[in-house]
């Protein structure tokens, strides 16, 4: 049953992008940053709700009210591609920090572009992290929210790694505040399995935390401790302390029984 719900959504995945590829590519250039976000993101609603409907899963969304008037900094945990789309409707609009092979990917990396992400050569650290810091404070000071995965990659349900504070760094050099989002996600849309899982995904969103005041270290020690203290709390799969392997078995927990 998982596998055939998975081919169904896959079916409707990429003929979404196709289609997106032909109505909307052509027209989101000619229209404001804004407008475009929004033209984009019917392609988000559209794979979110998809995605429900075809394999079952039920979305428990908390803390939406929390999200601040003006932009801000959102960390969040990544474990698939899920909540890359689902923070893209968030809070738009929104600018993302992605590696820049993304961009090569035809029709979504196309679409990418168009939202002036910031992306990385993650082969050049140094100057990565130059590029981060600049451009995020520029989207920040431009009205735009920056999105950043600390981790850095994908990390699967039941392990962790250590977080990067280049998102607390932007947050505290253009004084805005960091919204702290943690979800479990990659238990229903395994990062590295294209069966699907049934049942709840569950995403909570954080009280801004401020940045005044404060250098990045504490703003990152906060945020962490924050996201990692709420997966304790909506995760099916066991997390492991800072520092421990994850538990033996957690990735294959993680992933649908065909």
């Amino acid at each position: 049953m998982n596998l055939a719900r998975s081919l169904l959504f896959y079916a409707g995945y990429f003929l979404a992008m196709l289609v997106s590829g032909v109505l909307f590519l052509p027209l989101a250039p000619l229209l404001p940053l804004r407008d475009r976000y929004r033209l984009l993101n019917l392609y988000n609603h559209f794979i979110l709700a998809w995605f429900r409907l075809a394999c079952g899963v039920r979305y428990e969304i908390e803390g939406r009210d929390r999200l601040p008037s003006g932009p801000c900094v959102i960390l969040a945990n990544h474990q698939c591609e899920w909540e890359t789309i689902y923070l893209q409707i968030l809070k738009p609009p929104v600018c993302t920090v992605l590696k820049r092979e993304l961009l090569r990917i035809p029709i979504f990396g196309w679409g990418l572009r168009l939202l002036h992400p910031i992306a990385l050569d993650r082969s050049k650290p140094a100057r990565a992290m130059k590029q981060v810091l600049s451009q995020g404070k520029q989207r920040l000071e431009e009205g735009l929210s920056v999105l950043i995965f600390p981790e850095g990659t994908r990390v699967a349900p039941g392990q962790r790694k250590r977080y990067n504070k280049s998102g607390a760094v932007i947050a505290c050099r253009a004084g805005m505040p960091v919204v702290p989002v943690a979800h479990n996600a990659g238990e229903r849309w395994p990062g590295r399995h294209w069966v699907k899982n049934p049942g709840t995904l569950r995403l909570v969103v954080g009280e801004p935390i401020a940045t005044e005041g404060r250098t990045p270290e504490e703003v990152l020690v906060a945020t962490e401790a924050w996201i990692e203290a709420r997966l304790a709390e909506i995760s099916e799969v066991p997390r492991p302390q800072s520092g421990e392997p994850a538990p033996k078995g957690a990735e294959s927990a993680a992933r649908v029984q065909e």
